[in-house]
């Protein structure tokens, strides 16, 4: 069992995006745990899922723009989250009304500016459900200086938050500034959400904040105790919904929260037993042991189901491994992430050779014909979208008359290999394969993936 789990990761991290997520993923899911006891606690749960719809609002005006995302939404939501916060305190739209009417407002204005500019595409779909296996390096590694810097500020100011979430009159009595930590807490979840978008989307952000929080409030009764315990199931549940994802092909963001409410429940029905046990023993020791060993053995039941190896069995699938000459082979399991994180990070892979297999197709603008090696996949409104490459013998930019005779005919299943280069066009760079080898196979394989 231990062997297929080294094996499935050890295929995993060879995906340079695939790390990019674990590592945005886990530090996202861990500041999010550490804030959820608070949010909770103070009845602020559903501040996600307004501040989420308040990024979506921001991501539009940022993509009308054409401006960097993340850059615009952080400002715009952190100060939504200040004026959440004066909202409930000195007005008389309280708390669960203040939180409804910004989100739906912004969420109003983000679908009207879409809509009359670059429309309802698959980028905008990705920040609604997220899409952490398209993220670019600079977006990488500005999640992983604000999630550091958050981790660092909760824990600097621990005890602070501490006592405004338990009672804030007493804290006030005690000279504790409650208006600037909870102005904290409002920075720290605002970073938090705006990170957290990008993994699991806006419409389900709100679940990596309160989930933890209170699956562990199940168990444990101490607020250091639950935080911790927050801490570990949040990165837990965020790791094996990742691999759950990469086994059976499911959205990254759901498969997570899937595995939350799963936890939930497991940790409500050992918390019946303890507390059963607890009245007849007397004592809390056995339960967590009881907790510790259910989970134990849930992931050893899990893992026994997965469909993935066993041992001597390889789990690199032999039509992904590049072969000689080849720098980057685009495989059947993760096509739609790795053609994505291509795009995306396009100055990584400019110059290399790539290798992929799909469906051939012909298409005509602007008076020129375009050919394509593509797969078809989940789009906007269901599975529409088409993902793959422009390929070409000669450079698209130089004048010259397609050829039908020199490619294969529409719709066949094709092999192709090329270097990645780009060209301008109507004031834009576009990107290519400059094909070295195209050849039609007879075995056809998945036309459509999921991811």
């Amino acid at each position: 069992m231990f062997t297929d789990i080294f094996l499935i990761v050890s295929e995993m991290f060879s995906f340079t995006f695939l790390v990019r997520a674990f590592v945005v993923g886990i530090l996202v899911a861990l500041c999010a745990s550490l804030l959820g006891l608070s949010l909770v606690m103070k009845r602020y749960s559903m501040i996600g899922d307004g501040l989420s719809h308040v990024g979506f609002g921001a991501l539009a005006v940022a993509t009308a723009m054409n401006a960097a995302p993340l850059t615009v939404s952080i400002p715009v939501v952190i100060l939504a989250a200040f004026l959440l916060l004066r909202l409930s305190e000195n007005s008389k739209i309280r708390g669960d009304a203040a939180i409804a009417l910004i989100s739906t407002s912004a969420l109003a204005i983000g679908v009207v500016i879409i809509s009359v500019t670059t429309g309802m595409n698959t980028d905008v779909c990705n920040y609604m459900f997220g899409s952490i296996l398209a993220m670019s390096k600079n977006d990488v590694y500005l999640s992983i200086v604000l999630s550091i810097t958050v981790f660092i500020l909760f824990v600097f100011f621990y005890h602070k938050i501490f006592a405004i979430t338990f009672d804030e009159s007493f804290a006030k009595a005690g000279g504790v500034k409650i208006g600037m930590y909870n102005m904290l807490i409002a920075l720290l979840t605002a970073l938090t959400i705006v990170l957290g978008m990008r993994m699991m989307g806006a419409m389900l952000i709100s679940s990596l904040i309160i989930f933890p929080a209170l699956t562990s409030m199940r168990i444990f009764k101490r607020f250091k105790t639950v935080t911790i315990c927050s801490a570990i199931v949040a990165t837990a549940c965020f790791f094996i919904g990742i691999v759950i994802s990469y086994l059976y092909s499911t959205p990254a963001g759901a498969s997570v929260v899937m595995m939350n409410i799963i936890t939930f429940l497991l940790f409500w029905a050992v918390s019946g037993i303890i507390n059963a046990k607890a009245r007849r023993e007397g004592t809390m020791k056995k339960a967590a042991l009881v907790s510790i060993a259910v989970i134990l053995l849930f992931a050893g039941c899990s893992n026994k189901k997965t469909p993935a190896v066993s041992a001597p069995v390889t789990v690199i699938v032999e039509d992904e491994v590049a072969p000689a000459g080849v720098d980057v082979m685009i495989g059947e399991r993760l096509f739609i992430g790795q053609v994505n994180d291509v795009y995306r990070n396009r100055n990584d892979y400019l110059g290399k050779t790539i290798k992929l297999e799909g469906i051939f197709k012909y298409g005509e603008a602007g008076g020129r014909a375009y050919c394509y090696v593509i797969r078809n996949g989940p789009g906007c409104c269901g599975d529409d979208g088409q993902v793959g490459f422009e390929v070409a013998w000669n450079p698209p930019d130089e004048p010259s008359e397609l050829k039908r005779e020199d490619y294969p005919n529409l719709n066949a299943w094709v092999s192709v290999q090329g270097e990645l280069k780009k060209y301008q066009e109507y004031g834009d760079s576009f990107l290519y394969l400059a094909i070295s080898e195209i050849n039609v196979l007879e075995k056809r394989g998945k036309e459509f993936v999921a991811q």
